[in-house]
């Protein structure tokens, strides 16, 4: 059981109460970085906690590096694991249920909660035996309203057919046809105010806002996995060391040729 160091940070929660923070430390044979975790996602947090103080990650390495992308580590399965050998598989005894809170996203240094695909784990539970940390990159403003577009249209054209029917459509011909103008424009409006708000309310709509564009545009982040994961804590410092990661050569596992060996400690 490693020695717990004890050290209260204090710091603004998003709802702008004063509360302590906890921090945990990641060292690395490449140096340490170390990470905030958030109280509203409090399974993940006790968890990584629980596991840290049980020396569960030690000698676990960053067997998953993605340059611009993520760097993924704590496997049991990579602990003195030979070059070479394919690692990184779960573990379900230390699964927990997911904690998606709409308003952290994956901006550069995010740690989040890896877990096994929708088919084989539809209520996305997730496994805390391992972690990620976002590497990512640094987007354009027009990229975003490129990803918006390319989620939020189909969206829309499908409402749009749930509404504008063939019998609408018929309906309005022959209102037009018989120059009932106003009956004509009052069920135009109609139509077209389902359809707004219809689209408005769908859960699926992308729309990034204010602090997402400015992280993507600045620090950078990978935006495609938003909402997707569990976003459960956020570097504060050793933003270096995950750059120096995420640069190492891989081979084609994605696993660095130079071993990355892992310790979490736990800093209250």
């Amino acid at each position: 059981m490693k020695r717990i160091v004890l050290l209260i940070i204090f710091g603004l929660f998003l709802s702008g109460v004063v509360v302590a923070q906890r921090i945990v430390e990641v060292k690395t044979n490449l140096g340490a970085m170390r990470f905030e975790l958030y109280d509203d996602t409090p399974k993940h947090r006790d968890a990584l906690i629980k596991l840290a103080g049980e020396g569960y990650y030690d000698g676990t390495l960053f067997y998953r590096v993605i340059e611009n992308f993520l760097i993924q580590g704590g496997s049991k399965s990579s602990r003195n694991a030979p070059p070479g050998k394919r690692i990184g598989y779960g573990d379900p005894d230390h699964t927990v249920d997911d904690e998606i809170r709409s308003h952290y996203f994956h901006q550069k240094g995010a740690l989040c909660a890896p877990r096994q695909p929708d088919e084989v784990n539809p209520f996305k539970q997730s496994d805390i035996s391992q972690f990620y940390i976002v590497k990512g990159q640094v987007f354009t403003s027009g990229y975003l309203d490129t990803l918006e577009l390319a989620v939020n249209r189909p969206i829309r054209q499908e409402i749009t057919s749930q509404y504008y029917t063939p019998e609408i459509k018929q309906k309005l011909k022959e209102l037009k046809a018989a120059g009932e103008a106003e009956a004509f424009n009052a069920l135009l409006r109609n139509v077209k105010s389902d359809i707004e708000s219809r689209y408005e309310l769908h859960p699926g709509k992308l729309k990034f806002s204010d602090a997402q564009r400015q992280a993507y545009t600045t620090v950078g982040g990978y935006p495609d996995l938003d909402g997707k994961y569990t976003i459960f804590g956020q570097c504060i410092s050793g933003f270096e060391v995950i750059d120096r990661i995420a640069a190492l050569k891989t081979d084609e596992n994605n696993r660095p040729l130079q071993d990355v060996k892992i310790e979490v400690n736990v800093i209250e």
